[in-house]
């Protein structure tokens, strides 16, 4: 969830050869992503015609670059690509936010659904509390919980630090696939701030994985398999994550 979402961690050998044989893969996403279009579905922009180019040099305005994707369930494919908790990211260079809220009040309706952000403006975390949950009613207590493809880096934790301050009623439970630069000293820092300010971390086990699968993608009821090492990287990442907080 910064500038360059590429992730340092676990030391496997197995995960180490499938991360390259997934970096190929990585372009052809983030191609993917660039022809999407910004209200999700699927169309790819028409370029302009030379009258319409013509209109823009006039001071006609250009619509701005999508920033943030929100959607109901998240594609298999990126599902399956984006939150594998492997060793090297490389291609992962976006997050994924899953959200469910319950402001806990006798007419709430449970909202769910995900924000995928391209880095162009604000990140997913920062973008949730813009476009999910801009207004915060003292009079509720909000239930929050995310299941995000990386962990904030130290800009977004900064910024979620202050948002938990405001918002006293809230309640934040963050579940991570991958840890994001861990050995970074002010991601570190910016992560142990978090948790200092009532926010849960949690590293995403096996049995989370299925459930976000369940919940939040477009599985057409497939069953989901999870990937070799899911569990061994679970246990190293969660170990990280225990020395951070401690």
């Amino acid at each position: 969830m910064a500038d360059s979402k590429e992730t340092r961690t676990v030391g496997q050998p197995a995960a180490r050869k499938q991360a390259q044989k997934e970096e190929a893969m990585g372009q052809a996403v983030g191609a993917l992503a660039k022809g999407t279009d910004p209200q999700g579905n699927g169309e790819t922009p028409e370029l302009p015609s030379a009258g319409e180019e013509g209109a823009q040099q006039e001071g006609v305005p250009e619509l701005p670059p999508f920033e943030i994707i929100r959607g109901d369930r998240i594609d298999p494919f990126f599902f399956k690509f984006q939150f594998k908790n492997v060793e090297y990211s490389s291609g992962r260079n976006k997050t994924f936010l899953c959200f469910l809220v319950d402001s806990q009040s006798s007419n709430a309706v449970l909202q769910r659904g995900y924000l995928e952000d391209e880095h162009v403006g604000s990140h997913a975390e920062e973008a949730f509390f813009q476009q999910v949950l801009p207004q915060h009613d003292t009079n509720l207590n909000y239930m929050v919980t995310w299941y995000v493809s990386s962990s904030p880096c130290a800009s977004c934790a900064a910024k979620l630090v202050e948002i938990l301050q405001a918002r006293r009623t809230l309640r934040l439970t963050i579940y991570i696939a991958r840890l994001f630069m861990w050995e970074e000293p002010e991601i570190r820092a910016g992560l142990k701030a978090l948790a200092a300010a009532g926010c849960k971390l949690r590293m995403m086990k096996p049995l989370d994985f299925t459930y976000t699968w369940d919940t939040f993608v477009e599985n057409e009821e497939q069953s989901f398999a999870l990937w070799e090492d899911c569990k061994d990287n679970y246990e190293y990442y969660q170990e990280k994550l225990a020395e951070i907080l401690e």
